[in-house]
C-alpha cells in the first residue's frame, strides 16, 4: 500500500531507506466510500491526505446551494484543506472522495514534526506549496479570457484523465461553465 507514496517521495528528494521508512510510518491507511466527506465545512483540518487510489475533490457551496469545485487530487497526489491545516481555523470548504478511495493520512502534528526534523521532508513540503501555487495561477490566469471551448481544451491538455474520472457537473463547476455547455463541447471533440 505504500509503494506509490515511496515513489512519490523519492521523486521529490534524495532520501535514504531509513528516512523513507520513517516518513511512511507516519502515514496511516484510510479507506473511504464514494462521495464520503473527509473534511466538513466547519471542521478544522488536522490531516494531509496522500491518494493511493481514488480521487479527492475540494469544493464550496454558495448561498444558492451551487457547488464550485476548486481542486481535484488523483492517485500519487497529496491534498488537504491547506488554509485550515496551516492556521487551524474552520475549513470553509469540503474535502470529498468522489470515488471509493484508499488514502494514506498523516496527522498535522506528525507532518510538522517531519518538516522540522527532516530537511528532505521540508523540501517536499516546499515543493507541494510551490506546485499548488503554480497550478492555481495557471488555472486562474489561463481561464481568464478563455471561452468554454478553450477551457475544455486546456483541461484536456493539462489533465487528460480529468474528464474521464469526474462527473460533468463537477467538471463544469471546476471549469466555470454549465454542465450542458460541457456536454455539447465534449460531443464535438
Amino acid at each position: 500500500m505504500y509503494s506509490l507514496l515511496k515513489s512519490y517521495i523519492k521523486s521529490q528528494t534524495e532520501i535514504n531507506e531509513e528516512d523513507l521508512q520513517l516518513i511512511c510510518s507516519c502515514f496511516k491507511p484510510k479507506l473511504t466510500s464514494r462521495n464520503e466527506i473527509v473534511v466538513d465545512f466547519n471542521d478544522i483540518c488536522d490531516s494531509y491526505y496522500f491518494i493511493n487510489k481514488g480521487c479527492i475533490r475540494l469544493y464550496t457551496i454558495n448561498s444558492e446551494g451551487i457547488e464550485t469545485s476548486r481542486y481535484f487530487a488523483f492517485e500519487g497526489m497529496l491534498c488537504t484543506a491547506l488554509p485550515s491545516f496551516i492556521d487551524q481555523k474552520p475549513a470553509c470548504e469540503y474535502l470529498q472522495t468522489i470515488e471509493k478511495s484508499e488514502l494514506l493520512v498523516i496527522s498535522r502534528a506528525d507532518f510538522y514534526k517531519l518538516v522540522g526534523e527532516m530537511p528532505q521532508f521540508g523540501e517536499i513540503y516546499k515543493r507541494i506549496l510551490e506546485l499548488g501555487f503554480i497550478t492555481a495561477q495557471k488555472r486562474i490566469y489561463g481561464f481568464q479570457g478563455f471561452d468554454a471551448l478553450e477551457k475544455v481544451r486546456w483541461i484536456i491538455k493539462h489533465q487528460p484523465h480529468f474528464l474521464l474520472r469526474v462527473s460533468n457537473k463537477m467538471a463544469a463547476s471546476y471549469l466555470g461553465i454549465s454542465p450542458s455547455t460541457l456536454s455539447r463541447i465534449k460531443s464535438k471533440l
